[in-house]
This record gives structure tokens, C-alpha cells and sequence, in this order.
């Protein structure tokens, strides 16, 4: 395996230069087979029995870039979904350690009860995985959350399953499957009081943070995002 650390550079050669000059979806393609090879990249640092990471990280980030490096992704981002923000479908904010944190409507995401991702959001969905494969030195946390409406067990499923469909779109559109982890938190962290419709439409939410991956702090990326509301 000790191969896998050396090739990134020539294959990305090899990608670019195998798509035609006169496809018209190369820039598209060649962006995914980056993002895939990144992934595989990741995926070999991380150890398969704890999920931790080992050794140093390839392409990781200095410290001093880091802030620069999220402020070029948040800046993407907010081109790409500046519709969607207008309308209050989503909400991009920049925590204290650089993580982007995305938070997505459940009502234009998801049918009531349903975890299936609305037909309608799949195209915000999409920019928003454009973005996210072409910033690779990420790790990619979505988080689902619930009102309080019915039973604790019920909501915990419910939101585990939203953000597993959020994995899975964007797996589909070529975010690396390996750069993404998905939790349910139910209804046990309210952004709102759960006693008024307005409250309880504010909890339904899933939540995609971007954490960056910075050298010698490799794993800091990886442990599961927990932030005071």
C-alpha cells in the first residue's frame, strides 16, 4: 500500500489529460475522479478496526492555511447557494476552529416523517457537492436532528435516517463516500422551544459541518462535531 502515497500527483495527470478537450461535462468529470481519488487517499489512513486516523496526512493542511483555505470553500459556497440562503432554505455559518457548518430546512428537504430527500432540494443538493469535492481537505459530518413530536426512539431513527440520505445524494453526485459520516441526534439538541410550531420547524434540521484536515491535527477532523447552540 505504501504505493497509494505516491501516485495522487500522476493520476491526477492521467485524469485530467484522459478526458476529451471537446466533452462537455469534463471539468464536471474530472472534479469527481479528483474528489474519488482524495477519498481512497483518506480512506487508507484511516484504521478499519477503531476508524481512527493513522499516519500523516496526504495533502493535509498547514495551520496557517487553514483559515485562508475555508475562506475560499465558504466564499463557493455562498456563490452556489446564494438563491437558497435568500429563501431561508439553508444557513452557512464559520465556527471558532474553522469548521463550516451548513444547515438545511427539513421542510424543503424532506416530506413530513419521510427521510428520502425532496426531489425539489436535489439540485441545492448537487451545488452543494460541487463545492464540496472541489475542497477535498475536509471531512464531511452530516447531523440529523428532530422536533419532539412523538417518541424518543422513533425521532432518533428518523434523524439518522435523514442524514444517512444525505450521505448517500452526495456519494451519488461523487463526494467520496470515505470523506463522509453520518449521525442521528433526535430531538436531544433544540435549536428553539419545541412548544410552538415556529420552535419546533427550527429543530427539524439536518446539519453538515466541514471540518478541516490539518497536518498533525489529523484526527481533530474526524471525531464527531459537538459545538454549544
Amino acid at each position: 500500500m505504501r504505493l497509494l502515497k505516491t501516485i495522487p500527483p500522476l493520476l491526477l495527470v492521467l485524469v485530467v489529460s484522459g478526458c476529451a478537450t471537446d466533452d462537455p461535462n469534463r471539468r464536471a468529470k474530472a472534479g469527481a475522479a479528483v474528489g474519488a481519488i482524495a477519498g481512497a487517499v483518506i480512506g487508507h489512513q484511516i484504521s478499519h478496526g477503531s476508524g481512527k486516523w493513522v499516519g500523516a496526512a496526504v495533502g493535509a493542511l498547514a495551520g496557517g492555511a487553514t483559515g485562508h483555505y475555508m475562506d475560499r470553500q465558504q466564499q463557493e459556497f455562498d456563490q452556489a447557494l446564494a438563491d437558497e440562503q435568500r429563501q431561508n432554505q439553508l444557513e452557512i455559518e464559520r465556527l471558532k476552529d474553522d469548521t463550516l457548518k451548513l444547515s438545511l430546512d427539513s421542510e424543503v428537504s424532506f416530506d413530513f416523517n419521510k427521510s428520502d430527500v425532496k426531489p425539489a432540494f436535489e439540485p441545492s443538493l448537487g451545488k452543494l457537492a460541487d463545492v464540496i469535492i472541489k475542497y477535498d481537505r475536509t471531512v464531511v459530518h452530516v447531523v440529523g436532528h428532530t422536533d419532539s413530536t412523538g417518541s424518543a426512539a422513533y425521532n432518533q431513527r428518523l434523524s439518522e435516517a435523514r442524514a444517512e440520505s444525505v450521505v448517500s445524494y452526495l456519494g451519488r453526485r461523487g463526494v467520496p463516500y470515505e470523506r463522509m459520516r453520518s449521525e442521528g441526534r433526535g430531538m436531544n439538541e433544540p435549536r428553539a422551544s419545541n412548544e410552538t410550531e415556529a420552535g419546533r420547524q427550527l429543530n427539524r434540521r439536518v446539519e453538515i459541518y466541514l471540518k478541516p484536515i490539518v497536518e498533525g491535527q489529523e484526527q481533530r477532523a474526524f471525531d464527531s462535531p459537538h459545538y454549544s447552540q
